[in-house]
């Protein structure tokens, strides 16, 4: 496997106007157009939060997504990533909306 392919597991949640505004369908169709898998929900904290796990160039490529643009109405104020670690395959066959 090259590099970029080494699959990878990345928790994430996102601080801003990031609930009512879709963010979390938004989230899931791009994680889906990108090829990853994992899974996105509202906090009650306000925030967003969830799991991606695919190949690490995606993965980044969702990472910058996540923390730049957003859904067309969030305003994102921050994100952050954490718990990253190599697994050896995905424990999700779908990019998931939890409830």
């Amino acid at each position: 496997m090259a590099e970029g392919d080494t699959l990878v597991s990345v928790d994430y949640e996102i601080f801003g106007k990031v609930q009512g505004v879709f963010f979390h369908k938004y989230t899931q169709a791009e994680g889906k157009k990108v090829g990853l898998v994992g899974w996105v929900q509202n906090t009650d904290r306000g925030t967003m939060q969830g799991q991606l796990q695919g190949p690490i160039s995606k993965v980044r490529s969702m990472q910058e997504w996540l923390e730049k643009r957003g859904s067309p109405k969030s305003h994102i104020d921050s994100a952050n990533f954490n718990n990253e670690k190599v697994i050896s395959k995905l424990d999700y066959s779908d990019f998931q909306i939890v409830k």
